[in-house]
């Protein structure tokens, strides 16, 4: 033993009293029956038997069931009988006929209801109707010659759009192809912020998406013209039109880029000739007056520079402003008259610069009862105003053949001549009516 014995007390209190035997003792067969040990109290066999011995030791004994006496295969179970379809459904209690006749009267049944399902289906929207074959004209829609689209496909590829970007500019505009040099003729202000940042870059771009680096050839402020110039081969050149034949109510058609929408066509008519128009000019620059075009064609920003054409495709007008009070067009556009244009892009394209005719004279508008003009606020020395005799408070009223109704109709009106052509004036000067001859100078 390992550990020593327990103390006397324990010992008499939890031994065994009169014994040596251990707490358990393994099975062993029983011959005779201990006559020293009780019999136990479930039955007549001795305690000695390791089953009913409760202080036998635990042994590992043979297994409770047997195997199967030699001689006996193992029987296998046999499927029983498989039911038929009206067996599972009706448990054996339909005849095949009654079954017959429920399957006949689902059909029956199942036709009726897609039937009336159909009909209620019509019934719901009497508006359409399954048998309608809408009609098909085969033939394509004519477009004679002189017709709104053939005249855009013809002079579209002329009119191009003008982009410009720096550092701290940028815009959209239109400009006219005029010579096949690669000559493009828009209107000042929409080059002049380019012109004046050296970080904007100027280009044109074509109908088909060709962009090409511009430069700037030559601009008038004063009239709002400029003409660039492209490098690019064969380019599609718009002629220019007699614009002193249009007359109220002729077709016109404008065509640019308004609202960076490029190739927009707008058709209208002339509701007006002759029109002065004057504006502030550009950046501090010297007021712009020109004698304009007006038409109702839909005009927006983006149209500056663009075609004004007839209703033969010939340019005879260059888009360049629009009276409104939404900043939208209101049907009230104008444009320089092509003539002019004309004139004053081939002396950009010659010289870089042009020159107005002028009168060296200041004046103002004027209405009263007697007389409706121009009145003469200075004139300064040495000008064609001093030198043909025309004083302080005079009131122009005519300019060769033309009326004058305002500042800046005496204006347009005096620029349509030469420098250094005479040209009779009609004044009104106290009361009476004079006629002095003036000769131009340049401004």
């Amino acid at each position: 033993q390992s550990a020593p014995p327990p103390p006397e007390p324990l010992a008499t209190a939890f031994g065994r009293q009169g014994s040596s035997e251990l707490l358990q003792r393994p099975p062993q067969p029983v011959s005779d029956p201990d006559p020293d040990i009780d019999p136990v109290f479930w039955g007549d066999k001795p305690a000695g038997d390791p089953w009913r011995d409760p202080a036998s030791g635990a042994v590992i004994g043979p297994p409770a069931v047997g195997e199967d006496p030699p001689g006996e295969p193992e029987k296998k179970a046999e499927p029983g009988p498989q039911l038929s379809v009206p067996e599972l459904l009706f448990g054996r209690r339909v005849k095949p006929t009654a079954l017959a006749l429920l399957m006949v009267v689902a059909l029956v049944l199942g036709t009726a209801g897609g039937l009336v399902g159909w009909l209620i289906g019509r019934a719901g929207n009497p508006l359409t109707d399954s048998t309608v074959t809408l009609a098909e004209i085969a033939q394509g829609k004519e477009r004679p010659a002189g017709s709104i689209s053939d005249i855009a496909k013809r002079v579209t590829p002329s009119v191009v759009s003008i982009e410009f970007k720096g550092t701290n500019v940028a815009g959209v505009g239109s400009g006219v192809v005029i010579d096949g040099g690669g000559y493009i003729l828009t209107n000042d202000h929409v080059v002049a912020p380019a012109a004046q940042d050296s970080s904007a870059k100027l280009s044109a771009v074509f109908t088909d998406g060709t962009r090409a680096a511009a430069r700037v050839v030559g601009r008038d402020p004063k009239t709002d013209l400029a003409v660039i110039k492209v490098e690019v081969t064969n380019p599609t050149v718009l002629q220019f039109g007699n614009s002193d034949e249009l007359q109220v109510g002729d077709s016109v058609i404008a065509i640019g880029s308004p609202l960076q929408l490029s190739n927009t066509v707008t058709e209208g008519i002339v509701s007006a000739l002759h029109r002065p128009v004057t504006a502030a000019g550009e950046n501090g620059g010297p007021q712009v007056t020109y004698d304009a075009i007006q038409t109702d064609a839909a005009i927006n920003p983006g149209n500056s520079g663009g075609a004004l054409v007839d209703s033969r495709g010939a340019l005879i007008g260059i888009n360049s402003s629009i009276r409104t009070e939404t900043g939208g067009s209101v049907g009230l556009g104008f444009a320089i008259s092509g003539n002019q244009a004309r004139k004053i892009s081939q002396e950009l394209i010659r010289n870089g610069s042009v020159k107005h005719a002028d009168m060296n004279v200041n004046v103002k508008s004027v209405s009263a009862e007697t007389s409706e003009g121009a009145q003469v606020q200075n004139v300064p020395a040495g000008g064609a105003a001093a030198a043909a005799g025309i004083q302080e408070g005079d009131v122009i009223t005519k300019v060769g053949n033309r009326m004058v109704r305002n500042a800046a109709e005496l204006v347009v009106a005096v620029r349509e001549h030469e420098i250094g052509q005479t040209v009779q004036v009609v004044l009104a000067r106290q009361g009476r009516e004079l006629k002095l001859d003036v000769t131009l100078k340049s401004d």
